[in-house]
């Protein structure tokens, strides 16, 4: 047994010096010798949670210390100003937190590999909850020592003779020589010394051409596990504000969408446009911009009707005669007052007013040929849109300026099914924002089949302009079952599928495929995909779906 024993570790010494060998190696194509190394392997601290219906703890043992975060079950906001009061084994401590900090004590004993349980005390408002936690603590990992020792020897050897070739019996002999002198080293009671020096010689070389192993950091990272599911550290979701919401079922109106846009309200705009085709000159001050502020009755440009020859000539003609006639009329007068007493009053008196109406036509004519058309605002507001330009020709009835109230703007949807629509709707903006509409009322015929259907606009109409592209979600009668949930909550995932992300450990995130349909500006209803009682992100799911 001892000779069996002794074989067995010459040739584990005679493989260990012919690793040492150096052999030639040159890199091939597609290989590199000279990789660089690998990435270092980031694992996590040690953790423990609990949870009941109010609290959700995280305890993470850390640098010799405890830190505890505190969420609100439901919504996974922090839990500020509470007393929290822990039992180790050390006995009662009171973890103290700063300002936006996790709560923290001191904690010598965790250096200890094994399980620690604690008790944790929180008592924050009206909310008073004993939670258990346990933290178990890991010994660092030994070097593993390969079993069957002759086995495993005369199989490298035999891999060893076959990988070098006939060549390679001169280095292995060389090997066995000095593994007999280990050996005899051995008999002379130097065994212990003299096995480290010759496998520590041996190893060298083979140590030195092993690629560089990756270190291990121990650190808090979000990251996507495989099946998908995110890891979330709770300093992480601080820093992203996530915020859940406990689903819940219920009946919610339908709700159907309509393609809309802005207009403005009818009562509050107007048309500016000319009666008479003209040229168009700016008044005093110029014609006003697109976004000026007008008043009613202001004028906002002239429109100076073009003159033909003929037309000059009519006009020439009709002053001519009545010139003429002014002139009878005025000698006719004249006598009648030189007669005096004798003649009748009343021939005077018409005499005079004949005179007087012919004068008026007169004037009126000389102003038709001096005087342009002047285009005034209809009613308060701005100036939202404007063909004006100086000598530019204004055809009959075309409209130079649009004038609008910006404070009082309409919403006009059309309406393909026969529904019966809600007095109120909501209309989507591209940008998410929403606005609450009221129903002005709806047409009885429209083009291609549809109705237009007229909203007045409640919110604030500041930024939005005419004839914007809108989504009016608008409620009908009937009524359906389902989850509801904030818009921001619901993504689109890989294919474009909805998804929804649950929050499922303290911890981890579990993404969901769901199917939603509209609810209004600000939600949307999860038909199918969800369970209730379950806990989505309502805030920050954008940024946790891009943790890789």
């Amino acid at each position: 047994m001892t000779r069996l024993r002794a074989t067995a570790l010459a040739a584990a010494i005679t493989l260990a010096l012919a690793a040492a060998v150096p052999r030639p190696a040159g890199a091939h194509e597609g290989h590199d010798h000279d990789a660089p190394p690998p990435p270092a392997t980031v694992i996590s601290a040690p953790r423990g949670e609990a949870a009941s219906d109010a609290v959700e703890l995280v305890a993470i043992a850390r640098g010799g210390a405890i830190e505890i975060y505190l969420d609100d079950f439901r919504t996974n906001a922090p839990i500020e100003g509470a007393t929290v009061e822990v039992e180790t084994p050390d006995g009662p401590k009171q973890a103290i937190a700063a300002p936006g900090q996790p709560y923290r004590l001191a904690a010598p004993w965790i250096a200890a590999p094994g399980r620690h349980d604690l008790i944790v005390t929180v008592m924050a408002g009206d909310v008073l909850e004993v939670l258990p936690v346990a933290l178990t603590i890991t010994a660092p990992a030994a070097l593993p020592v390969p079993p069957g020792l002759i086995g495993t020897a005369r199989a490298a050897l035999a891999a060893e003779v076959a990988s070098r070739g006939a060549g390679g019996w001169v280095a292995l002999g060389g090997a066995f020589l000095a593994g007999m002198a280990a050996m005899r080293l051995l008999a002379r009671r130097r065994g212990a010394a003299a096995m480290a020096l010759v496998l520590g010689v041996a190893a060298a070389p083979a140590l030195a051409q092993s690629p560089p192993q990756p270190p291990i950091v121990v650190r808090d990272q979000a990251q996507r596990l495989p099946d998908g599911t995110v890891f979330a550290p709770k300093a992480s979701q601080r820093i992203l504000a996530i915020r859940t919401e406990v689903a819940s079922p219920a009946a919610q109106a339908r709700t159907v969408e309509l393609p809309g846009r802005i207009i403005p309200d009818p009562n509050a705009s107007g048309y500016v446009q000319a009666a008479v085709s003209g040229r168009l000159s700016a008044p005093p001050g110029g014609f006003p911009l697109l976004g000026a502020a007008v008043r009613a009755g202001e004028v906002l440009a002239y429109v100076t009707p073009p003159f033909q020859a003929i037309d000059t000539s009519n006009i020439r003609q009709q002053a001519g005669e009545l010139d003429q006639q002014i002139a009878i009329i005025q000698r006719r007068a004249a006598r009648l007052r030189a007669l005096g007493e004798v003649a009748a009053r009343s021939q005077l008196e018409e005499a005079e007013l004949e005179l007087h109406g012919l004068r008026t036509r007169r004037a009126s004519l000389d102003q038709v040929r001096r005087e342009p058309e002047a285009l005034v605002a209809p009613i308060d507001g701005v100036i939202a849109a404007s063909t004006a330009a100086a000598g530019r020709i204004a055809e009959t009835n075309a409209v130079v300026f649009q004038v609008i109230d910006p404070r009082r703007l309409w919403v006009e949807a059309l309406q393909i099914e026969p529904l019966d629509i809600a007095r109120e709707a909501t209309a989507l903006l591209a940008g998410g924002r929403g606005l609450r509409l009221a129903w002005r009322g709806a047409g009885l015929a429209g083009a291609a089949q549809a109705v237009p259907v007229q909203f007045a606009i409640e919110d604030e109409a500041a930024g939005l302009r005419v004839g914007q592209l809108v989504t009016v979600l608008a409620r009908v009668d009937t009524r359906q079952e389902g989850l509801a949930l904030p818009r921001a909550a619901v993504l689109r995932g890989p294919g474009g599928v909805a998804i929804v992300y649950e929050h499922s450990a303290a911890e981890q995130f579990r993404p969901h495929e769901v199917r939603t349909e509209a609810l209004d500006a600000t939600r949307v209803l999860v038909v199918a995909g969800l369970r209730p009682g379950q806990r989505i992100v309502t805030q920050g799911a954008e940024l946790l779906n891009q943790v890789r």
